[in-house]
């Protein structure tokens, strides 16, 4: 999840932890937050703080620690990494491209989220991120099949379809979910 340099801080404060607290161990869970630098000092502090209430340990960058000194610092390990368990990363990044940037590498293809108020900030985000599921100002955990309206799932793919075999046009169809909130949880 990013959380852009305007990201409104109630909104950014419910979804984190609705997406990291609520059930740590699905795969729609929070696992790493991103942070717009000139938001990290109104942000995290308080972030950090609702996080640890929850009982989630929290693992920060260098520039994260010197803000709220209490987090675990992390390693180069915790990002990129599914916990599966209450703990979550944190990472201070310049700017949208940075995010983008560290999302391409460490990023799932499940799903991916951005707190923001700016319209074209939340459309490039949707434009450039590869992920079955991409959110604007909604919790990581509506990407569940019941949630999207599907019913029960029976499996969940990261990976792109390919050919194998005769296929028609219609084979090559998939699908990019695109969820639009102000706000909301499942909570």
């Amino acid at each position: 999840m990013y959380l852009d340099e305007d990201a409104d801080e109630d909104v950014a404060l419910r979804i984190v932890e609705d997406g990291k607290a609520r059930k740590p161990g699905a795969c729609n869970a929070t696992e790493c937050v991103l942070v717009h630098e000139a938001a990290a000092a109104r942000l995290l502090p308080a972030l950090v703080a609702r996080l640890v209430a929850a009982s989630v340990e929290v693992r920060g960058c260098e520039r994260t620690k010197a803000l709220v000194p209490t987090v675990v610092a992390a390693t180069p390990a915790d990002f990129g990494r599914e916990f599966l368990d209450r703990v979550i990363a944190v990472r201070v990044v310049p700017n949208l491209d940075e995010a983008i940037a560290h999302i391409d590498r460490f990023g799932s293809g499940h799903t991916e989220a951005i707190v923001t108020r700016s319209y074209a900030n939340g459309q490039r985000f949707l434009r450039e991120i590869d992920a079955s599921c991409v959110l604007i100002n909604a919790s990581t955990r509506f990407n569940d099949g019941g949630e999207l309206g599907l019913g029960a799932e029976i499996g969940i793919s990261t990976s792109k379809l390919h050919a194998y075999g005769p296929m028609g046009a219609i084979h090559l169809t998939t699908a990019k979910w695109i969820v639009y909130g102000e706000g909301e949880t499942r909570g």
